[in-house]
């Protein structure tokens, strides 16, 4: 499959495109950066800012591309033109282009506003409004085949391949383990429609995936 990675040179970006090509994918891989983030014959990459008119990058796409990851951040420095503005153009552009398959990483309970009175939201306050309706726009405008994918507080620890899924209490979650279960995702029929909450645990993913 031909994939879209939108924020490949991100924390969880760079994961992702590792498992990715390891999976045999074709991978295209967007930044702002000048240097290539890999050396493989099977990636790509374009430089892409969030920023810029969605016609613009339209024209970016790559017109084989079967799926799109929406991996990207500001880190809270741009959240209305990048985390909300940028998640939306990228979902416009992939109705317009027919590109079915779409997932977009978001963070724990994200659709859950009245969580977002927590002590552990209220620092993200604003990432987290960002979030939430970038994804409210994602399930209701949309005919795609979304998944929106909320994992707990981002970690480096290394990754355990083992995980919780659609759990109630958020916990720490590996960037290793969210890369792995975004790239096992993909063509899983079951995750299709659906908002998956992750954290780390003691699952192997591909039977927490089974399960969703």
């Amino acid at each position: 499959m031909h994939i879209l990675v939108v924020g490949a040179s991100g924390r969880v970006g760079e994961h992702l495109v590792e498992y990715l090509l390891q999976k045999n994918h074709k991978v295209t891989g967007t930044s702002r950066k000048e240097e290539q983030l890999f050396e493989h014959e099977h990636y790509n990459q374009i430089k892409f800012d969030l920023t810029d008119p969605k016609d613009q990058l339209a024209a970016s796409f790559p017109e084989t591309t079967e799926a799109v990851y929406f991996v990207s951040g500001s880190r809270g420095k741009d959240l209305l033109q990048v985390d909300l503005h940028g998640a939306v153009k990228t979902i416009q552009i992939a109705e317009e282009k027919h590109i079915k398959r779409y997932v977009m990483l978001s963070g724990f309970n994200s659709l859950n506003p009245e969580s977002f009175h927590t002590d552990r939201v209220k620092p993200l306050l604003n990432y987290y409004i960002s979030k939430h309706y970038a994804d409210l726009y994602l399930m209701h405008n949309t005919n795609l085949d979304y998944t929106i994918f909320q994992p707990g507080p981002l970690k480096e620890n290394k990754g355990s391949g083992n995980v919780r899924l659609n759990n109630e209490e958020a916990g720490d979650s590996s960037i290793e383990n969210v890369a792995q279960t975004l790239a096992e995702m993909l063509e899983q029929s079951n995750t299709f429609k659906k908002a998956i909450t992750m954290r780390d645990g003691d699952q192997p993913i591909t039977q927490a995936l089974s399960e969703v």
